[in-house]
């Protein structure tokens, strides 16, 4: 299996289908921290000392979303805390992508 820090995001049809639970447990194994929830998204937390180390770190993966062309849902709350959902709209569910994206994000904390 390639690290998946390696891979580049590929564009999504909305004729594909999601991951299943089968494919999509191999590759969340292989990023850390994050949860799947109700097998169509994945969701992870972020805890800082600051609010400018939040607003940095959400600033980088407003860059790396940018040169993947896969963007998360980000939200910074309480000062110091972000989350970050991941799923592939156009598929109403998981794919590789969102792994891709997640395992890039885990390199900047």
């Amino acid at each position: 299996m390639k690290d998946l820090t390696s891979l580049k995001c590929k564009a999504c049809e909305g004729w594909m289908k999601p991951l299943t639970q089968e494919q999509f447990i191999p590759l969340l194994k292989q990023v850390s921290g994050w949860e799947v929830i109700e097998d169509i998204k994945i969701v992870k937390n972020f805890k800082f000392k600051n609010f400018k180390e939040a607003l940095a770190f959400v600033n980088k993966i407003g860059e790396i979303a940018e040169s993947e062309n896969h963007h998360p849902n980000i939200f910074l709350y309480g000062w110091n805390k972000v989350k970050i959902t991941l799923t592939t709209h156009v598929l109403k569910g998981l794919s590789e992508n969102d792994f891709i994206l997640a395992a890039k994000i885990d390199t900047i904390k």
